[in-house]
């Protein structure tokens, strides 16, 4: 029996019928109920979570096996008022959203080594950046083929429901709007619409960070998490066949053989997403630099995913922790692949532990020999997003979200973050120590952040002090002693970074200011009368028709409303404002992504 405060994760579905089954009274108390419930004890009993949700003793259970509670039945409640109570739908709506491709290793958006972007795993991707044959790519329908009417029906019913997200901001958006969010994502599920449902999810979860005050919350990732919904919802009405499928998605990654494998760990990043999941991730490569991964992922909190790496990997009969496979090798036998490089461990899997290689000896010395450049550039054409360079330690940059690492990379300026900023996982200390050791020449290997400025999260990184040793920044822990004995954390303080801009710079931050805003504040952020149309102006000023011209369109939606025949007002079009909110979001990416490839030396 254990007292982990972290509720199991509940299916979309249930929660959504749930909070359908309020009354009108009780839906308007649903977020008090939820608030009070977070400081009720919490006890876990195997696959049963029990809280006790009033101060008579009453108890509530949710009934999860795997992990996830799939039906209404699977919550109860004994207080007198149940099943009509509010405990039951307050307990679903405070819990994590279950994430249907969980069981495969992927994980939500937060904190996850794989994000919305898919970024773990997507490895089955050559050394010189050219992508490797996929197994199982998905069925491509006839060129002709159009949404069926179900997934017509659901497409609208998701852009709907993330259009009045959008509308109302994070403060606005409560449980009522979350459980309508999670309808439409089970009904683009049914729909055969696993990509809407997955960024509808993503969405709710960005959402609920936000209000929860997460330490982890980042902005940008709700704005990808509407994005992504709000485009895919969109799209689906208007494509066709290759585009088509692409929009539908995948529920599960299908697994091929691929015979016998001999591989080489590079290292191990801890999973804890904001949707109730958390883990790790190894990754590997074989002899050619292609990229492979084990994750051992599943429902779980904070102690999960600290303490996963020390977890045997779930593949064959090897006894290799996810720690050693990362310094270690792994010879593997009937080995099956997914598209994205995750390996399978099913029965007629074998592995055994073989010899591992430092960085810098073959085959592994070969990942840091591609050009930096054109692994930006596979990285953004859809490829693995890791990225193996050669850094020299500059010192520490100051940032509204944190301190981050500068260093030179081949003489581009790079800004090295923190992976996961949870206080139970080491990656903001590491950084700040490593930042300490200026002039510090290191391996490092890295996730690129598409932003107008070379930015990547530091993964792991050579030891400063050791040779031939490295850090898995997520799990080990350096200390002052790792340092170069000229190195001092106190002496070297952060340098503040001012403005997003200089007077000297484009101002394409003008747009992404509004852009956040938005899905922060919602639509009344905008029409608030202000300096918002100053900044379009002073775009165009700049040359920049276009990102003028969208902003305009986006004050405009914000702010107009049609009146009645009386003169009275009519509710805002939310459509209107999502569709030209949505535009601005693209526009802007396509910008990030070309500034990006320019920061690089692209």
């Amino acid at each position: 029996m254990s007292t982990e405060r972290e509720l199991p994760a509940v299916a979309p579905a249930v929660t959504a019928e749930l909070v359908a089954a309020l009354s009108p009274r009780l839906r308007k108390r649903l977020d008090a109920g939820i608030a009070k419930l977070a400081d009720r004890p919490v006890v876990r009993d195997g696959d049963t979570v029990r809280v006790t949700v009033d101060d008579e003793g009453s108890e509530l259970e949710l009934h999860a096996p795997g992990g996830v509670v799939a039906d209404v039945t699977d919550v109860r409640c004994g207080c007198l008022l149940a099943p009509d109570c509010l405990h039951r739908a307050a307990a679903a709506s405070a819990a994590p959203v279950a994430d249907a491709s969980a069981n495969t290793g992927s994980t939500g958006a937060t904190g996850s080594a794989e994000g919305s972007h898919g970024t773990a795993g997507t490895g089955a991707t050559g050394a010189a950046g050219q992508p490797a044959p996929l197994a199982g790519a998905r069925e491509i329908p006839a060129p002709d083929e159009s949404a069926t009417p179900p997934q017509l029906v659901a497409s609208h019913a998701v852009f709907d429901a993330v259009a009045a997200v959008l509308d109302a901001g994070t403060d606005g958006s409560g449980a009522v709007l979350q459980a309508e969010l999670l309808r439409a994502a089970h009904t683009a599920r049914l729909a055969g619409l696993p990509r809407a449902a997955a960024a509808a999810v993503s969405v709710v979860t960005a959402v609920r960070a936000a209000r929860a005050a997460d330490p982890a919350f980042r902005l940008a990732e709700l704005v990808g998490a509407v994005s992504e919904a709000l485009f895919v919802a969109h799209r689906v009405p208007h494509a066709a066949g290759a585009e088509l499928a692409g929009l539908r998605g995948t529920v599960r990654q299908p697994y091929a053989p691929d015979g016998s494998l001999r591989l080489y760990g590079l290292f191990s990043e801890p999973v804890l997403t904001a949707s109730g999941y958390a883990g790790a991730v190894t990754w590997t490569a074989d002899a050619e630099g292609r990229l492979y991964t084990v994750s051992d992922v599943a429902p779980g909190g904070t102690g999960r995913a600290v303490g996963a790496a020390d977890r045997a990997v779930r593949i064959g009969d090897t006894a290799l922790t996810h720690r050693e496979l990362a310094r270690a090798g792994l010879a593997v036998s009937g080995a099956t692949v997914s598209p994205t490089g995750r390996l399978g461990a099913g029965a007629g899997v074998r592995a055994v532990r073989a010899s591992g290689v430092g960085w810098r000896a073959e085959p592994l010395d070969r990942l840091w020999a591609v050009p930096v450049a054109e692994q930006v550039g596979r990285a953004l054409g859809g490829g693995h997003d890791l990225l193996f360079l050669e850094v020299t330690s500059v010192g520490a940059v100051r940032e509204a979200a944190g301190d981050c690492l500068l260093a030179d990379c081949g003489g581009v300026p790079l800004r090295l973050t923190a992976a996961h900023d949870h206080p139970a996982l080491p990656h903001r200390d590491n950084l700040r120590l490593l930042a300490a050791a200026r002039g510090s020449r290191l391996r490092v290997i890295a996730r690129l952040a598409a932003a107008p400025h070379a930015r990547a999260q530091l993964l792991a990184t050579e030891h400063p002090m050791r040779p031939g040793s490295r850090v898995d920044v997520g799990l080990d822990r350096l200390q002052h002693a790792d340092l170069p004995a000229s190195a001092s954390p106190s002496a070297a303080p952060a340098a503040p970074v001012h403005g997003a801009g200089t007077p000297d710079e484009a101002p394409l931050h003008l747009l992404g200011r509004r852009i956040g805003q938005a899905a922060s504040g919602g639509r009344r952020m905008l029409a608030f009368p202000g300096g918002s149309a100053a900044d379009a102006r002073r775009l165009h000023r700049h040359g920049l028709g276009t990102a003028g011209d969208i902003l305009d369109e986006l004050l405009a939606a914000a702010a107009e409303r049609s009146r009645d025949a009386f003169g009275r007002l009519l509710p805002a079009d939310t459509g209107r404002f999502a569709r030209a909110w949505l535009t601005a979001a693209r526009y802007t990416d396509e910008v990030d992504r070309v500034l990006c490839t320019a920061a690089w030396g692209g």
